[in-house]
């Protein structure tokens, strides 16, 4: 459900403000109560719903969470009672309240505070996590719906994330939504013997979480802090639950050094700022200690990076670096070659060629990107008509540069960044 308000209302803006932060808690807070995946999303999109009529009219409640809880609790007690009184979950839920008066079992009915049960919260999320991580799930699927409960995104930035129709996105996640419930898939964090087959689609998942909370591929936001916020958490917690692999320090360490960089991306009014503008003296010297050390850490395996230390290494270079034209980039040529090895993408090669680039001049990268187009990757993506662009303003080939910048304006879908491609082509001679 989209619910951007464009009207100016106070009340409709505070609903969509507390659904984008508080959307994960509260589903699954009510996966962990009703044990139904599918059921949890779909009484929380009913309370949603309430929440656009009741607040405008009555006013925002004192606990916003809490109330969009309570309410989608109710949902779900009215779906047990609307099912065959045959259904196991409504019989438990009925007979709890018959014997002590209340619909939870307790014997007083609980605050909105209570349901939202802060102690929990953490468990709670990361559980959703490895549900949608499910194996029953495809590759594909489980991404899809993660990507949509556990991160709030919506199907138009999970399409663009896949680069394919907004209709394949909702199907999948319709589909793995049913398949979920046909296997009876329980709530809760899988037992250690059972986390390794879901471990590869769960540092996934965080990582695509962080990606589009760093580079906000639609909306008018250059960076999504909450959801990048959201996945750095997610992956601390993910440390301490699977200590021994290396990987997910190496996840860890990626996001912290790259949002490192987040205080100098943007300027006072949220107009992006770019690398070789940024002021590094800006830059979050804590989270680059703390990336760091999770970088050492995923080295002191000695199994040799992963992906995700492979470009946690590469978030290094810029972290140590003193400026743009000080930056070690023939060690990020490097890196970007090895991770093109283990994790070939378009996109890695898209971004070896920028390295290139800046490591041994413009004329060097343009023959990779434009291998790159003669391939006929990244269809839809901005990123390759953006990045090729760049190399042709660099190159004094202007009226080519500005075909390219004009292509990647059609294709953004963020205001930003359309922002700063304009800038490039209003520069041009």
């Amino acid at each position: 459900m989209s619910i951007r308000d464009t009207t100016g209302d106070p009340a409709r803006q505070a609903v969509e403000a507390v659904w984008r932060v508080e959307s994960t808690r509260i589903i699954g807070g009510l996966t962990r109560y009703t044990g139904d995946f599918a059921l949890a999303e779909d009484v929380a999109q009913e309370a949603l719903a309430e929440a656009l009529v009741s607040w405008p009219r009555d006013g925002v409640p004192e606990s916003p969470a809490g109330w969009l809880m309570a309410v989608g609790r109710r949902r779900a007690i009215d779906a047990f009672r609307r099912r065959s009184l045959r259904d196991e979950k409504y019989a438990v839920i009925a007979r709890d309240a018959a014997r002590t008066g209340s619909v939870d079992g307790s014997d007083t009915d609980p605050t909105p505070e209570d349901l939202l049960d802060p102690d929990r919260i953490d468990d709670d999320r990361l559980a959703l996590l490895f549900i949608a991580c499910h194996p029953v799930l495809s590759k594909e699927s489980q991404v899809a719906l993660t990507l949509r409960a556990v991160a709030g995104l919506g199907t138009d930035q999970i399409a663009r994330t896949f680069l394919v129709p907004v209709p394949t996105i909702q199907a999948r996640i319709t589909r793995a939504k049913k398949t979920l419930g046909a296997a009876r898939v329980p709530f809760g964090v899988p037992a250690a013997e059972d986390r390794a087959e879901r471990l590869s689609s769960v540092l996934n998942v965080i990582y695509l979480i962080f990606t589009e909370g760093s580079s906000a591929s639609v909306g008018e936001d250059w960076i999504r802090i909450d959801l990048a916020a959201e996945a750095i958490r997610l992956a601390r917690t993910l440390v301490q639950l699977v200590p021994d692999e290396p990987e997910a320090y190496g996840l860890l360490a990626l996001c912290e050094l790259t949002a490192a960089r987040f205080p100098a991306r943007v300027g006072p009014d949220g107009e992006p700022v770019l690398l070789a503008d940024q002021d590094r003296r800006r830059w979050d010297r804590s989270a680059i200690r703390r990336g760091t050390a999770a970088l050492a850490k995923d080295s002191s395996f000695g199994r040799g990076l992963g992906p995700y230390g492979l470009q946690a290494a590469i978030a290094a270079c810029h972290a140590v670096a003193p400026s743009v034209d000080e930056t070690d980039w023939d060690r990020i040529v490097v890196l970007y070659e090895a991770l093109g090895r283990i994790a070939p993408s378009p996109v890695v090669e898209l971004n070896r060629a920028v390295a290139v680039s800046m490591a041994q001049g413009p004329e060097a990268a343009l023959p990779l990107v434009d291998d790159l187009v003669a391939r006929d990757v990244l269809r839809g993506s901005q990123l390759l008509p953006s990045v090729r662009g760049e190399l042709l303003i660099k190159l004094g080939r202007s009226e080519e540069a500005r075909q390219e910048l004009e292509l990647a304006i059609r294709l953004t879908q963020n205001a930003r960044e359309r922002a700063v491609l304009e800038r490039k082509i209003a520069g041009l001679p």
